[in-house]
């Protein structure tokens, strides 16, 4: 189990939120689906891992060990990095190498880890020099704005930043929403119909797939996609 006891949105085209937290207990969480990657900080008996963490697929299992601190910084869709193709980390956590004290190699450069305070100057450094970049058609493409851009030239984008298809990121995001009815109190039923699935089996594996619960799971408990 982790507790988050911060945890902020943060106003930059780069990141989503950042969060910072304990690990109080061993425990196995769901993972959801995601199509965002994350920068996690993880010290456990002293030891420091840095952990690039791809977008995910399908929702799956995550084994926690108890006495973690870990901050995370999630960034939003569209970012990337140049030097570590997007579709190279999908589904994937890879340690970046350690340096010396409070410190990891990034693209050939050492950089101090960032603080829950400072995540925003941290990731501001890391753009200056190129080690992350952004494509702004990605969100202009989920917002519907693009629709003189070809079918090809968004396959392209769409892998090279996110490693995922864009109808495929639209399948996670319409799961999400289907959780957002639902805790509003709207059944299953018309939660199904209101989103365009076909009945109500279509959403149970769909939800099933992309955040690993049966919509009769997510009614019950306090479970919050993403």
């Amino acid at each position: 189990m982790i507790v988050i006891p911060e945890e902020r949105f943060v106003e930059s085209p780069y990141i989503e939120w950042v969060a910072h937290g304990y690990t109080v207990a061993d425990g196995l969480a769901m993972r959801p689906a995601e199509y965002n990657w994350h920068l996690i900080f993880t010290r456990h008996e002293g030891v420091l891992r840095t952990l690039v963490v791809g977008a995910s697929e399908a929702a799956r299992p995550l084994s926690y060990v108890a006495g973690a601190e870990t901050l995370w910084i999630r960034f939003k869709v569209g970012t990337f990095l140049p030097h570590l193709p997007a579709t190279n980390i999908l589904n994937r956590e890879i340690t970046l190498p350690e340096g010396s004290g409070d410190n990891f190699w990034l693209e050939s450069k050492v950089w101090e880890v960032p603080t829950f305070e400072n995540a925003e100057t941290f990731v501001k450094h890391l753009v200056r020099t190129g080690a992350v970049t952004c494509d702004p058609l990605i969100e202009a493409a989920l917002r519907d704005e693009l629709a003189s851009a070809s079918a090809r030239t968004l396959r392209y984008r769409f892998q090279n930043s996110t490693g995922l298809g864009q109808n495929h990121i639209r399948q996670i995001k319409r799961a999400q929403r289907a959780v957002e009815l639902m805790h509003q109190g709207n059944p299953i039923i018309d939660t199904a119909h209101e989103l365009g699935y076909a009945d109500q089996s279509h959403l149970t594996r769909s939800l099933k797939r992309f955040l690993g619960y049966t919509p009769g799971e997510i009614v019950a408990s306090t479970f919050q996609p993403g």
